[in-house]
């Protein structure tokens, strides 16, 4: 009897031992799994949480993931063999920056033209310089007779004589090349005389639906100059005429322009009004596991309407790196270009334009109608371009009228893109209605004087991008950078939205300022919001992915006359760095 008991003992005490053996393995292998990839210390860690400002000491990272915000100490406690320590000395991390709007693809595609931008990101100030610079662009690139020459981002706003160029002043260029130039706001832009041959335009050509023509009716000649949908015609023809781009170019220059967005703090990029070709193109770079950043996809409505079935599969989910947001559509053009459609008329009209010039829709009001009906009976969300006040007013009573037919829904996140010209009266029906607004302040510091004395006068160029308004009705909203209108630089448009400074020093609107910390949540938190990636991007918490961004200098702690000189030192996506500044 003893030695039975004795043996069950033993017994007993050998599976009591297994039990611990394995408990203390468990622990062991727990501990390593906890280990953190990386650690980041010393610096102003903004987290991005709450009304206010917040930071903390340390941040851990794992599996692209964050896996601790808070204290060193328990931080370090996270430190393994391998786990890399990153002394921030000072500098700030945040999250990664969120594109609201942008043209990706767009940028990609204008990479190979001429560059017509003048300062303060180009050199181009006067109409002899836009010669200049496409006479050198022939020289450089040894473009033969009868190859078109494209450039871009030429901007009469800043240019010495306020005036678009004409047919007749690309002619001294070339006479023998097919030449178009882009305005800056990719509404309008100019041919010479052989591109306009070449389409076989002549004075007595209609206008396009959607689109203008430019005519002299005083010499019944064309000036050169096209608008909206001219412009997209004239633009796709030259295009056309060119050297097939084979596929590896043009993955080349998608990712060319993915690094600049990276080099600017982005991680998540849009693809704005993105035709058929540019979808394909994005689409095909993620198949090859060819992207870093997330990509969100606006297929232009004109274009991809016929598809929308086969496009509602990638809608709100990413397919790796790539997702539909919403279906964009386009009501107006520019202010800065004076082809947004106003209720007053233009402080100084277009040439060739009356006094009481206010611009034009680009849609009919049943066709408007109609889209947006299309575009909500798919359960998609729809971002409407509507720079004047008047395409606000037509966005925000189509949108009204769709809620209460029950298509706009509350689970909707649909945009008013740039807003630019709002009225105060405007500004409460964001909220009524149940959509936002994504502002685009950068308006202030580079047109603001072209706004003040030519498009809009004081009165309403004071109330442009109405941000202070924004958030005294408790809107949300988002503020972008539009590139290729401007290059993706969201800290310039950040700077914008806190000082509303023009080129020439004037305050314009000083009650639209707001803080530098909510322009920021405007570019992280409200823009992961805005794409219903809030749960997974905007701020630094446990969970979510880690796209982050250092930078030299902590927006909220300098001079605000100085965030947009403030420099991107190194842009993190899903922990690993795609962008360090040399």
């Amino acid at each position: 009897m003893p030695n039975q008991i004795t043996k069950r003992y033993l017994v007993f005490l050998q599976l009591l031992t297994a039990l611990f053996l394995l408990q203390v393995t468990n622990s062991c292998t727990s501990s390593k799994n906890e280990f953190a990839d990386t650690i980041y210390i010393n610096g102003d860690i903004l987290t991005m949480t709450g009304n206010d400002a917040n930071y903390v000491e340390a941040l851990t990272l794992k599996d692209g993931k964050i896996t601790f915000v808070g204290d060193k100490k328990t931080a370090m406690s996270y430190k393994g063999d391998s786990t890399q320590v990153i002394d921030l000395k000072g500098r700030t991390l945040m999250p990664g920056f969120i594109d609201a709007h942008g043209h990706v693809s767009q940028a990609a595609s204008f990479s190979f033209a001429a560059d017509l931008e003048p300062e303060p990101y180009g050199k181009v100030m006067s109409i002899p310089d836009l010669q200049k610079a496409l006479k050198e662009y022939i020289r450089k690139n040894n473009i033969p007779p009868g190859m078109p020459v494209i450039g871009n981002g030429y901007d009469d706003a800043i240019m010495k004589e306020h005036r678009h160029p004409t047919a007749q002043e690309l002619d001294e260029v070339s006479s023998v090349n097919p030449i178009y130039i882009l305005h800056t706001s990719g509404h309008m832009g100019v041919a010479n005389t052989r591109l306009l041959n070449d389409m076989k335009i002549t004075y007595n050509t209609p206008d396009p639906v959607g689109g203008v023509i430019g005519k002299n009716t005083s010499s019944k000649t064309l000036t050169g100059k096209m608008q909206e949908n001219a412009n997209i015609n004239t633009l796709l023809f030259a295009i056309s005429k060119l050297p097939k781009s084979t596929e590896e170019d043009k993955f080349k220059g998608l990712l060319n322009a993915e690094k600049e967005w990276f080099a600017n703090g982005q991680t998540t990029i849009c693809d704005g009004r993105s035709i058929p070709e540019n979808i394909s193109l994005v689409m095909a770079a993620n198949k090859k596991g060819l992207l870093k950043g997330d990509y969100i996809v606006l297929p232009d409505y004109d274009t991809n309407a016929k598809g929308l079935d086969s496009l509602k599969k990638y809608y709100r989910k990413y397919d790796n790196h790539f997702k539909i947001g919403a279906i964009k559509m386009t009501f107006d053009g520019s202010p800065q270009g004076k082809s947004a459609w106003l209720t007053k008329p233009y402080l100084v009209p277009p040439d060739g334009e009356g006094k009481n010039f206010t611009g034009h829709p680009i849609y009919s009001h049943k066709a408007a109608y109609e889209g947006l009906k299309n575009i909500l009976s798919h359960g998609m969300q729809a971002h409407i371009h509507c720079n004047g006040d008047a395409a606000i007013d037509e966005g925000l009573n189509l949108m009204d009228t769709l809620k209460k037919e029950g298509l706009l829904t509350s689970d909707m996140r649909c945009v008013l893109i740039h807003s630019q010209v709002c009225r105060a009266d405007q500004v409460p029906r964001f909220k009524q209605i149940g959509i936002m607004p994504s502002w685009f302040p950068t308006h202030c510091y580079l047109w603001g004087d072209w706004h003040l004395n030519s498009v809009l006068g004081k009165e309403r160029a004071s109330h442009i991008s109405p941000l202070k308004q924004g958030l005294d009705n408790g809107i949300r909203f988002t503020i972008h950078h539009d590139a290729p209108v401007t290059p993706p630089d969201l800290l310039t448009a950040v700077y914008a939205a806190v000082n509303r400074k023009t080129r020439s020093g004037v305050i314009l609107g000083p009650d639209q300022r707001i803080s530098p910390y909510e322009a920021l949540k405007a570019i992280t938190i409200n823009a992961a919001w805005q794409w219903s990636e809030e749960n997974e991007k905007g701020t630094l918490e446990k969970g979510k992915k880690a796209d982050l961004v250092i930078l030299d200098k902590n927006p909220l702690k300098v001079d605000p006359l100085t965030i947009k000189d403030i420099k991107v030192v190194e842009t993190f996506k899903n922990g690993k760095s795609v962008f360090k500044r040399n």
